[in-house]
């Protein structure tokens, strides 16, 4: 018996597909790669900035890129989807109607994408200081000031507390504390101690039936005061200026009372009688002229206002930059 070797014979192998012939100037080999698949994402953003702008060069610049970067990343585009998205005109771009289609749907689908960025992007640390402090030196004198530390440190929130409750630093959530004392109570670090005088609109010094020339003449204008607890004269803030000026009591022709000591001040301002001044809380408002003594000298009101830090100060870097800038701010209102 004899075997003979078979022979197997292959078909010939078949001709290479022949893709349609895309658009005019845009060879249509690479559209058949790319087999359902997307364009890459800086394709899609290069495409996104010309169809917005049918411009290369402001497209460009946009993006960072060159002209010849941005015509480059178009043309592979082109390629990839085997169609025409623009009209290359004189000195212009036009879209197609094939680039139109795109543009609408790349549009939508970039501004998804950044909108699902940023709800699922892991939120940064918020950097904030919360501070407490009285109504009246918030309102007089912190924050007219606070646009400097604001302007130093844009990225900290502050957070003021303004309140006559003390705050526990160690059970709360506060950084710094700004608190008013009697010196010999006083806690924490002394920022500035308080001197007190009369003080008034410019008006009832100048004119007016019955100007402000000597401390008799007070008993021609309304008392500007807060609420006292019960049994203490309206007067008792103004003690300390009474024993340097050797008066006794003080005898006014009516009183207006006021819960917040703010609010006495902004009478003063508005000329409706006398205040006694706190300085230097109410340094600015007489430095601008707003506000002016009738009467010297002032009296020291054994009295200071402290800075005091809780346990979240500590691991604050903000927090303790605030501390800084309040003694720095202490030291330039106690010199004047």
């Amino acid at each position: 018996m004899r075997i003979e070797n078979a022979k197997t014979t292959l078909p010939p192998p078949a001709p290479p597909s022949v893709a349609a012939p895309g658009p005019a100037g845009v060879p249509a080999t690479r559209g058949a790669t790319l087999r359902g698949g997307l364009p890459r994402l800086e394709l899609l953003r290069c495409f996104d900035a010309a169809a917005r702008h049918l411009s290369f060069t402001l497209a460009g610049r946009e993006l960072h890129l060159t002209q010849s970067a941005v015509s480059r990343q178009i043309q592979h585009l082109e390629e990839e989807l085997g169609a025409a998205l623009f009209e290359r005109r004189h000195r212009a771009l036009a879209l197609t109607a094939a680039g139109a289609v795109f543009q609408r749907a790349v549009s939508d689908s970039l501004q998804r994408l950044r909108d699902a960025t940023a709800l699922v992007r892991a939120p940064q640390a918020v950097r904030q200081v919360s501070i407490t402090c009285t109504p009246g030196f918030a309102s007089l004198w912190l924050i007219p000031r606070l646009a400097r530390f604001t302007a130093s440190h844009p990225q900290v929130d502050v957070r003021l507390s303004a309140t006559l409750d003390v705050v526990d630093l160690e059970r709360s959530d506060i950084d710094v504390a700004v608190r008013f004392f009697p010196i010999q109570q006083g806690a924490g670090e002394p920022l500035f101690e308080e001197s007190v005088l009369p003080l008034c609109a410019p008006a009832l010094v100048r004119g007016g039936a019955h100007p402000l020339r000597r401390p008799a003449d007070l008993a021609h204008h309304t008392l500007l005061t807060v609420e006292v607890p019960q049994g203490m004269a309206l007067t008792v803030e103004w003690e300390p200026w009474l024993r340097i000026m050797g008066l006794a009591d003080v005898q006014m022709k009516n009183t207006l009372r006021f819960t917040q000591y703010a609010d006495a001040v902004a009478a003063a301002v508005a000329g409706q009688g006398v205040v006694i001044g706190r300085l230097p809380l109410l340094r600015e408002l007489v430095n601008s002229g707003q506000l002016v003594a009738p009467f010297e000298p002032r009296a020291a009101s054994s009295r200071a206002y402290y800075v005091a830090t809780g346990p979240r100060a500590a691991a604050n870097p903000d927090a303790q930059d605030f501390v800084r800038w309040l003694r720095a701010e202490g030291r330039a209102a106690d010199v004047h």
